[in-house]
């Protein structure tokens, strides 16, 4: 991400003042846009990314088989495979769920199903809680209603930036 021409913007204050672990789940939207200089969200995500390279950011299997059916779908299958060998270089954590884990998506899927809640949202929520990451990275304003292990609301570390 450094390599980027992009401006860069302050990282989020409120996030550096209050979290000592610097990590935080990363939905599908912002990785989208990352991989399509078209998208919307591209250059504020882009600049998000080059302020807050601190963040160790994680995401889930559900998420990334969202992102290469959208890449290939929208752009190109060559999109996909570059997202792919983005994430295998570490471009961002993969979590590796428990064996338990199904259960507990099924279960906020079933708490939150009279929302727009999906398979990665539902990961992203049971990867908050199980790992006790109180931070997403989300073009989504779904995400805060969902809460951590502890019972906090998620922040949203791309809007609230």
């Amino acid at each position: 991400m450094a390599n980027s021409s992009l401006p860069l913007e302050e990282a989020s204050a409120s996030y550096i003042a209050t979290s000592s672990a610097r990590e935080a789940l990363i939905d599908s939207g912002p990785l989208l846009a990352l991989f399509n200089g078209s998208d919307n969200w591209h250059a504020r995500v882009v600049a998000w990314l080059q302020a807050n390279e601190q963040v160790c950011l994680v995401t889930t299997w559900p998420v990334l088989t969202e992102v290469c059916a959208l890449l290939a779908r929208r752009i190109h299958n060559r999109a996909a495979l570059d997202f792919l060998s983005w994430v295998d270089k570490g471009g961002v954590a993969v979590d590796a769920p428990d064996s338990w884990s199904l259960a507990k998506v099924l279960e906020i899927s079933q708490r939150f199903a009279d929302l727009p809640l999906d398979l990665a949202d539902a990961s992203i929520a049971e990867t908050a809680a199980r790992r006790g990451i109180s931070y997403v990275v989300s073009i989504d304003k779904d995400f805060d209603i969902y809460r951590d292990a502890r019972g906090k609301y998620l922040v949203n570390l791309l809007l609230s930036s």
